[in-house]
């Protein structure tokens, strides 16, 4: 990845409207800032969310708080605590996330 034409700055994520996004279960809470082609999310799930697609965008997850699983397409599945992190390339392994109890993240694509 190259990061290119984007001057410091800082983000104060609870200044950033949130945008709600419904899964097939639960909500996503969405914070976003757009840095040219680049994405930044801070991003809260309800206790009991669940995607409602296979996603096959690349990202940078960062887990802040709470606990998120993420099922891989052909039946891995991976738990983030806070503090892991997971990386994927666009059009890699499709996958899809879901959480029990809620998550915060920070994600990046």
């Amino acid at each position: 990845m190259e990061i290119s034409g984007i001057p410091f700055g800082t983000t104060d994520w609870s200044s950033v409207d949130a945008t709600q996004h419904e899964g097939e279960s639960g909500l996503a809470y969405w914070r976003t800032q757009q840095f040219g082609s680049m994405r930044v999310r801070m991003i809260e799930y309800t206790p009991g969310y669940l995607a409602d697609h296979w996603c096959t965008k690349g990202h940078i997850l960062l887990c802040v708080e709470g606990e998120l699983h993420t099922e891989l397409e052909d039946g891995r599945t991976f738990t983030l605590r806070p503090g892991m992190s997971y990386q994927v390339g666009d059009g890699a392994e499709p996958h899809r996330s879901y959480t029990k109890m809620g998550a915060k993240l920070f994600v990046v694509d």
